[in-house]
């Protein structure tokens, strides 16, 4: 069960899969939701410091790089792109969308690209960490929901 266990952090620790793919994973092996839940948030909010303070620069810097440049710029790109527009729709309530952009579940979304977005706008660090880790418990809470809610349909329907 412990091996288990660190897959649902690692897998939460991964871009773009995050606790969206760390949660359903922990509740298809039957892991008990409230330690898969604890056990998500924290491996999705450690990178998001170090993503703040060093993302953008490496970024930057491979992106005329041979072997990782496109990916970089891709990178960047979409980081910028989802600044911008988060930017544009939320005027002087930012830190409130960005937690909403990292909280609710969607494609694209979460605490990598939402840390990026911040990171490129430079945005304030300790608004940014606090908004973005709120978003990280809700998402979490939103994805701990829905995964308990589809097992006991199932368990209905068996």
């Amino acid at each position: 069960m412990l091996k288990k266990y660190l897959l649902v952090f690692l897998i939460s620790m991964v871009p773009l899969v995050e606790l969206r793919g760390a949660i359903p994973y922990a509740g298809f092996f039957g892991l008990p939701m409230g330690w898969s839940y604890l056990i998500a948030i924290v491996g999705n909010i450690i990178p998001v410091p170090f993503i703040f303070l060093f993302a953008r620069r490496i970024l930057e810097w491979g992106q005329d790089k041979p072997v990782v440049g496109k990916f970089f710029k891709f990178c960047l790109k979409k980081g910028e792109k989802g600044g911008r527009k988060l930017q544009a729709k939320a005027g002087n309530g930012l830190y409130i969308a960005l937690l909403l952009f990292v909280g609710i579940p969607l494609p694209g979304t979460g605490a990598w690209t939402g840390t990026l977005a911040a990171s490129i706008l430079d945005m304030d660090f300790k608004k940014s960490i606090v908004a973005i880790i709120c978003g990280v418990f809700l998402a979490g809470f939103l994805m701990t929901f829905g995964v308990a809610a589809v097992s006991y349909l199932v368990g209905l329907a068996a």
